[in-house]
């Protein structure tokens, strides 16, 4: 996120981005194989089946980020709403964006990963990040992770 900034606290937006990583596996072949969803990013251990994963994940970015500005707008309880708002359009302005609002941070991209060995790293690494921030003890108990038995997305197991 923008400035890595605790966007992500409510569920409601964090529901949205489960919404629409379920829509892409069930329409644009995505594979997921780990996730986790933190209160300021996103991780994805992914691939798309026969199809450019970078163009998906763009995609994914400007309508979520339409559905997440319209909830907080929407959000009567959102006591940061104008000052996400704002945050999010300066970011716009400031990095010459099409839009009006810009949400995620321009170094994210899709990194290929060619050995189980680095993919196990990777899974372990972002399974273990609401444990390092002091949110649960144990990874299989943060409700936003592919670690959690109750997942809300279906992964793939490697």
């Amino acid at each position: 996120m923008v400035g890595w900034i605790d966007s992500l606290t409510r569920e409601s937006y964090k529901e949205i981005i489960i919404d629409n990583l379920r829509f892409c596996q069930e329409n644009e072949n995505l594979e997921i194989y780990a996730y986790v969803i933190m209160s300021n990013h996103l991780h994805l251990v992914c691939s798309r089946l026969d199809k450019d994963l970078k163009e998906l994940i763009g995609r994914f970015k400007g309508y979520t980020l339409k559905l997440f500005l319209k909830e907080i707008k929407n959000n009567i309880a959102e006591s940061r709403k104008d000052w996400l708002l704002e945050l999010f359009h300066r970011s716009a302005f400031k990095n010459k964006q099409c839009s009006e609002f810009h949400l995620e941070q321009y170094t994210d991209f899709p990194v290929s990963i060619y050995s189980n060995q680095i993919i196990e790293q990777k899974i372990n690494h972002i399974h273990n990040n609401p444990v390092r921030t002091g949110l649960v003890f144990e990874p299989e108990n943060y409700k936003y992770s592919s670690a959690c038995s109750e997942s809300p997305l279906e992964v793939i197991q490697i």
